[in-house]
């Protein structure tokens, strides 16, 4: 995984020289598409990623966030983009909302080592910072910003081929399913994400049983760890999430795996 030394020069040389920015847009007209290579393993991914310019967003991050985890974990999560301690680590899940996730997944009954952590923005989207602030508050990414890193996600998918993809929040639900998605509808309960091995996956969602591909992985959809940490009642929104993780590993736990 790239160093923040080493990406953190890049950052610099891209805002001092001004015109990256409309280069990026530019480059970035088709997403990430151009940048995902064919061949390889997550590791050939993360090093391309490193050098992914699909959307504007790169030009102020401090860095790539790529997945991380077994190359062939059975269980994915998705989340939104990283966030400010993300972008500095370049690991995804290491901030607040990291550490509470993976409280949650140890009270499920799911071991961290069982998951692959990913996010459906690679790269970190801010609002801007204002004087006295020292800490950067993440700005919810746009469609397009979506849609530009979708090409990631679906390599990823690919790659790793999970058995189980739990959707945290919202985002990740309009990422992978689709934008009409809504995980306030659909939480808690698997679903199945039929296998797409095109050039061009489009993820489509099938409800289980209903025309779904016998290959198919299952869709967990529950909240950004995030949204738990905002909640008014932050225990009763940390009971939901570790609820619906449990049915998460009651699929795993009963599912033989070879």
């Amino acid at each position: 995984m790239p160093s923040r030394n080493q990406t953190g020069g890049n950052r610099s040389d891209r805002n001092r020289a001004g015109g990256n920015r409309s280069d990026g847009a530019r480059k970035g007209s088709d997403g990430a598409s151009a940048y995902v290579p064919a061949r390889g393993g997550i590791p050939a991914l993360r090093r391309a990623a490193a050098d992914c310019r699909g959307c504007p967003l790169y030009a102020d991050a401090t860095q790539t966030v790529f997945g991380a985890g077994p190359a062939h974990a059975r269980l994915m999560l998705v989340g939104e983009q990283p966030g400010d301690q993300e972008d500095r680590a370049g690991e995804p899940f290491v901030g607040p909302a990291g550490r509470l996730l993976r409280s949650a997944l140890g009270e499920a009954g799911i071991e961290e080592d069982q998951a692959y952590l990913t996010n459906a923005v690679k790269h970190f989207k801010f609002a801007p910072v204002t004087k006295g602030r020292k800490r950067r508050i993440h700005k919810a990414p746009s469609l397009g910003e979506l849609t530009a890193c979708r090409p990631w996600l679906a390599a990823e998918l690919r790659r790793v081929d999970p058995e189980l993809v739990v959707a945290l929040g919202a985002t990740a639900g309009k990422s992978l399913p689709g934008s009409s998605f809504k995980v306030t509808e659909a939480r808690g309960a698997l679903l199945t994400l039929p296998t797409d091995r095109g050039p061009e996956p489009e993820l489509p969602l099938a409800a289980a049983g209903e025309e779904a591909e016998e290959d198919g992985r299952r869709l967990l959809a529950t909240v950004h760890p995030s949204a738990v940490l905002r909640a008014k009642d932050r225990d009763e929104a940390y009971a939901g999430l570790v609820s619906d993780l449990r049915v998460a590993a009651r699929f795993l736990h009963g599912t033989n795996h070879s």
